[in-house]
C-alpha cells in the first residue's frame, strides 16, 4: 500500500473544495534536496524513509522536512516513513520535474553552448530545443543536434520550436532587451543567467540565477572563515 497521503481533490473534511497555497520559496528551494536524496535511495533499492533519516543525510531539521512534505500534501505512516519510489514519484510531479518543458537559449557562448550540451537537464523536465545569437561565427551550426540560430528568426521560437522558456545568458548590457524580445515572442518565463535583476512582467515567471552573486557569497564566507582561524 502506498504510505503517501495525497488529497487529490483538494478538499476539506466538510467536502468543499480548497485551493492549496504554493509552498514558500525556501520550501521550493528545499524539495530537489530530498529528491535528490531519495532518488539516490530509490537506486539502491531502499524501500522506506522516515523525515529523521532525511534529515541526517541533508541537515534539515526533520519537522521541517514533515512540514514542507505536509504542504504538499504528503504525509508519511507512523514507524515506517514514506514509500520511496511514491515519495520520489510525488516531488517530481510537483517539481514539474516529469513534464518536458521546451526552451531556447539567447547568448550561445561558453555558458550558453554548456547548457545545451548538458542533456542531464532533460531529467528535470527541461529541453533545449534550439540557441539564438548575434554572432555568425557561432550560428548556422549545431550543439548535440540543437540548432543555433540568427537573432534575426526568434520569431520562430513559438511558431517554430513552440518554446514556452527563454534562458539568458547574454552580455549584461543586452539582458535587458533580450527579455524583451523573448516575452514579445511569446515565452512564459525567463532563467536569467547575467547579474541583471529583471523586472517583474504581468504573466511571465522569472528567475535570476546570478553565478556571479553566488560566488560573491562564496567568498566572503572564505574570508570570514580564514580570518576566524588567525
Amino acid at each position: 500500500m502506498n504510505d503517501i497521503g495525497r488529497n487529490n481533490n483538494n478538499t476539506n473534511t466538510n467536502g468543499h473544495q480548497v485551493q492549496r497555497e504554493l509552498p514558500s520559496d525556501p520550501t521550493l528551494r528545499r524539495l530537489p534536496w530530498y529528491l535528490a536524496y531519495v532518488t539516490t535511495l530509490h537506486a539502491q533499492g531502499v524501500e522506506f524513509v522516515s523525515s529523521t533519516a532525511i534529515a541526517k543525510a541533508i541537515n534539515v531539521d526533520a519537522s521541517q522536512i514533515a512540514k514542507d512534505l505536509s504542504v504538499l500534501g504528503l504525509r508519511g505512516k507512523t514507524r515506517i516513513g514514506y514509500e520511496v519510489p511514491a515519495l520520489e514519484k510525488a516531488l517530481n510531479d510537483f517539481l514539474g520535474f516529469s513534464h518536458m518543458h521546451r526552451a531556447v537559449i539567447v547568448g550561445v557562448g561558453s555558458l550558453g553552448a554548456a547548457l545545451i550540451a548538458d542533456r542531464g537537464l532533460s531529467r528535470y523536465g527541461l529541453n533545449i530545443v534550439a540557441g539564438f545569437d548575434i554572432n555568425p561565427a557561432i550560428t548556422g551550426r549545431s550543439i548535440g543536434g540543437v540548432p543555433v540560430l540568427d537573432m534575426a528568426r526568434l520569431d520562430e521560437l513559438k511558431t517554430v520550436y513552440n518554446a514556452e522558456i527563454g534562458i539568458i545568458t547574454v552580455p549584461v548590457e543586452s539582458a535587458r532587451d533580450v527579455a524583451d524580445k523573448l516575452v514579445d515572442a511569446g515565452v512564459s518565463a525567463l532563467w536569467n543567467f547575467t547579474p541583471v535583476r529583471l523586472r517583474p512582467r504581468p504573466g511571465v515567471a522569472i528567475k535570476n540565477t546570478s553565478i556571479y552573486a553566488h560566488l560573491a557569497v562564496m567568498y566572503k564566507r572564505m574570508k570570514a572563515s580564514e580570518d576566524s582561524n588567525i
